[in-house]
């Protein structure tokens, strides 16, 4: 601004007024169109340089922006690249990410999750709710500190629900798998309890019952016994209750995954 100004004096000077007029016009356009061309890139460079200043998150770290979640790979002047949990490679504009909340994963490895389970009004919900906690005691992905929960939630149409709060180690322990796990074990302990867990009430209009044929009902057999219930957990549980992290499945794809994008990385 002073070498225009300077320049605009100097023309003044000499006689040319017109052309100094038309100089600084023409300045004014131009800077406006550059600035208004290069907008997004400077907000996008700024952006860059406060997140490696204040580093919200780092490289390796799972985080969560603007619904894309994944594993931060790397970061450029303009944009950041995540590796979702599908494989796929996700590049946020670094502006996009410096406005909006980010949910960083791996600073705090500690995840809750919630399971909800209805059971029948004529239930002993004190039975349920005790059950149902002693299953998640015992089970070793599920944390002792904070400690899990069985709360009454709602009132539905035909079941009281119940919602279980429990906690996981997400870096050792899938919080999927293990609500995979928890779900099956309290349904099987619910069924041998003899704990209703009926759907909603629907009501049947029949109108013509002639034409009707009768439903075949299959040889269902009644529970098995508590010893052969938990034979049979046993043997299930050494091939489908798998708790593992999927983490460092997902590093490793973007650790051996191609560089999308050139430029230094400034994490």
């Amino acid at each position: 601004m002073v070498v225009l100004f300077g320049l605009y004096i100097l023309l003044r000077l000499v006689g040319l007024t017109q052309f100094a007029v038309a100089l600084l016009s023409g300045t004014g356009v131009l800077g406006l169109i550059i600035g208004f061309a290069f907008k997004d890139i400077a907000e996008n460079f700024l952006s860059s340089l406060l997140l490696s200043v204040q580093r919200p998150f780092k490289l390796g770290d799972i985080i969560e922006v603007e619904g894309y979640l994944g594993v931060v790979q790397k970061m450029t002047s303009r944009a950041t690249t995540l590796v979702d949990f599908n494989g796929d490679h996700v590049q946020l504009p670094n502006a996009t990410i410096y406005k909006n909340a980010i949910r960083n994963l791996t600073a705090n490895p500690f995840m809750r999750s919630t399971i909800d389970i209805g059971v029948g009004y004529d239930a002993d919900f004190d039975h349920a709710q005790s059950l149902a906690l002693d299953i998640m005691l015992s089970h070793p992905a599920v944390l002792d500190d904070p400690a899990p929960q069985a709360l009454v939630d709602s009132l539905g149409a035909s079941t009281c629900n119940l919602r279980l709060y429990f906690w996981v180690n997400s870096e050792v322990n899938s919080s999927l798998k293990v609500s995979s796990v928890l779900m099956k074990r309290v349904v099987e302990t619910f069924l041998v309890e003899d704990i209703a867990m009926p759907d909603d009430a629907r009501e049947r209009i029949i109108l013509n019952p002639e034409t009707l044929k009768k439903p075949v009902v299959p040889n269902i057999k009644k529970s098995q016994s508590n010893s052969e219930i938990n034979t049979n957990k046993a043997s299930s549980e050494s091939t489908n209750d798998d708790t593992s992290s999927d983490h460092d499945e997902i590093r490793e794809q973007a650790a051996q995954a191609r560089d999308p994008e050139e430029g230094e990385n400034i994490l």
